[in-house]
């Protein structure tokens, strides 16, 4: 078993309701330290996160791949994972990444916090497109190697979509390790949309990327 030695940054905006949760299995995972970057949030958020033991907590202007960006600058470990605010690691996940052996980069398996066959289904889905293209997604909890990570210029600077030019790089690079995780997955979205509302919607917004549609328009799609 070989010693933990990762870093976990957490972007946040309003999440005071989930921060607690995500820094605490970070911690309980073993993480060697919990940044957490902070986009303006209005709310409690930034306290929170304090008083659940995050080692730093810095303040960066909103925005997917600039707050990803910006905490990774402060990350000392030899792997970087980035963790969704609303999402918590499995305690075992960390450890996982350390025992697979010269792995570049890969993702989780998930564990979304609902019953029914559609969300095990979505489980499966998310998995098999980590296998088959290559392809992972920030809510799977994407992990790289520091100097990979650095080496490769990080996330693109975009408001939506980071997660999907970073796997696109990234897997000319080397083929993403799938790891058991699980990573356990708030289903808010798809209970605030429905599932195969929400699904579809997220298709649409890949789709529209690929053609070309700038992601700060896709980004307010999203919201």
């Amino acid at each position: 078993m070989k010693p933990l030695d990762v870093s976990v940054v957490i972007i946040a905006r309003n999440e005071q309701s989930s921060i607690d949760s995500a820094i605490r299995s970070a911690i309980e995972a073993g993480a060697v330290e919990v940044i957490v970057c902070d986009g303006g949030s209005q709310d409690q958020t930034i306290a929170r996160a304090t008083s659940a033991g995050a080692t730093k907590v810095i303040r960066s202007v909103p925005g997917r791949g600039i707050q990803l960006n910006a905490g990774a600058m402060f990350a000392k470990g030899e792997f970087v994972l980035f963790l969704h605010a609303d999402n918590q690691l499995g305690e075992h996940c960390l450890q996982q990444i350390c025992d697979c052996g010269d792995v570049v980069w890969g993702a989780f398996r998930q564990d979304i916090d609902a019953k029914g066959r559609k969300y095990r289904w979505l489980e499966k889905g998310n998995a098999l497109r980590v296998r088959w293209f290559k392809m992972a997604f920030g809510d799977q909890a994407i992990f790289v190697n520091r100097s990979a990570f650095k080496k490769n210029g990080g996330f693109d600077e975009i408001p939506l979509m980071e997660d999907l030019e970073f796997s696109r790089r990234m897997r000319e690079i080397a083929t993403p390790v799938l790891l058991p995780g699980p990573v356990r997955i708030s289903p808010r979205r798809w209970q605030q949309h429905g599932v195969i509302r929400q699904t579809l919607h997220n298709w649409s917004l890949q789709l529209a990327h690929k053609l070309g549609v700038p992601s700060s328009r896709l980004a307010n799609w999203y919201r």
